[in-house]
């Protein structure tokens, strides 16, 4: 349990910028509270419009646009859906919801993002044996891009609906274009500790304007135009509110400075801790403009002479929160049975990462007090 005080610093807190309690103001002084209205409305064409992703449904979560994604996708019982290893669990559980298979796919070693030379390999052998899988999740994990167009050949050439989960990656780019541009469905997330925040919401985005509009259906209860409440099929409870939406607009105008703010804190690490050693940073693909949401550094023990659980508790000791990576989902006892395919990259980063404090609200004299921590431990 951490310690409660002032100098507590977290993972990733919320930070708000100036307009943000105006914009909800704004909307208490409407009576617009819920359930949607136009601050969702304009929160959506702002989304588009950063997003350069034609279409835009928010809703309570990134695990609810999943959820409603690969219901439009056609997935049902006993159908496939492949993604990588490394993710939060809120990306894969819907697949459960659908009651669908997931098969998991080892990351690389450096960015932790799926593995596409696996990826190729894989589809094609399934080519061979007519096991191809109706849907791929790609995540684009801490803030890094999966190289889209590549993504984009193999799907015209084998055929699955790509889902790109870009729940961490909100304000990143791979060759100027924001991440998940061009998948079929593009799931976003505004939860709390994200770069920004709407307290709790997410969104749906797709070039499609039909499938937004039923995405919007269903997370309304799916009722049908009457006066009364009528149905034809079952939806959910998925609409993001007018309050919060009013937050996202807000945190909207300063989304590039904390884009900005996290990849100086990044630098900040990786100049001091870099150079110890044993402690690796990912790297930023040619072409990537990563958002950093997390920094993130794997520790060699053998090299380093300590582990990344030592550095943790050490941190903890002195009421800095800091994280291991994502365990894998194939590590998972609730996914024992799935498929997993690839070899132990997600594993070894699991054992060795550490995801360290990054939160933009950070300051410079923050960040010295961690580094001076971790390299005091690296020199016992």
């Amino acid at each position: 349990m951490y310690k409660a005080g002032p100098d507590r610093i977290f993972l990733s807190s919320p930070h708000m910028g100036p307009d943000e309690r105006l914009l909800v103001e704004e909307v208490f002084a409407s009576n617009w509270i819920a359930p949607t209205g136009p601050m969702v409305d304009r929160f959506e064409a702002e989304l588009a419009q950063l997003t350069g992703i034609g279409h835009v449904a928010a809703l309570s979560s990134g695990t609810a646009a999943l959820h409603i994604a690969l219901r439009l996708s056609g997935i049902d019982q006993g159908d496939e859906v492949w993604g990588s290893t490394m993710t939060f669990i809120g990306g894969v559980a819907p697949i459960l919801y659908q009651q669908a298979m997931p098969v998991f796919l080892d990351a690389g070693a450096d960015d932790f993002l799926l593995d596409l030379d696996l990826l190729e390999t894989q589809l094609a052998t399934a080519k061979v044996s007519g096991t191809l899988p109706k849907v791929l999740i790609t995540t684009d994990l801490y803030g890094h891009v999966i190289d889209g167009s590549r993504i984009s050949i193999l799907r015209e050439k084998y055929g699955f609906v790509w889902i790109s989960d870009t729940a961490e990656a909100v304000g990143a780019y791979y060759n100027d274009t924001h991440a998940g541009a061009g998948a079929d469905y593009v799931i976003l997330s505004f939860n709390g500790n994200k770069i920004i925040t709407t307290s709790g919401g997410g969104a749906l985005a797709s070039d499609n304007p039909t499938v937004i509009d039923r995405a919007r259906f269903l997370s309304t209860q799916a009722r049908d135009p009457a006066a009364h409440y009528e149905h034809t099929t079952y939806g959910y409870n998925y609409r993001l509110s007018n309050v919060c939406a009013a937050i996202g607009v807000g945190q909207l105008r300063v989304l590039s400075e904390r884009v900005e703010r996290r990849r100086q804190i990044h630098k900040l690490y990786r100049d001091r801790l870099g150079q110890l050693p044993g402690f690796k940073f990912s790297p930023e693909a040619p072409g990537m403009r990563a958002n950093r949401w997390l920094t993130t550094v794997l520790i060699d023990p053998h090299e380093a002479g300590i582990d990344r659980d030592e550095v943790r508790l050490a941190l903890e000791s002195h009421n800095i929160e800091s994280r291991p990576l994502w365990k894998p989902m194939h590590m998972q006892p609730v996914f024992a049975s799935s498929r997993y395919l690839g070899g132990d990259a997600a594993e070894r980063a699991f054992t060795k990462g550490l995801c360290l404090p990054s939160g933009s609200a950070m300051s410079d004299a923050d960040v010295d007090r961690i580094c001076t921590i971790i390299e005091a431990l690296a020199d016992k």
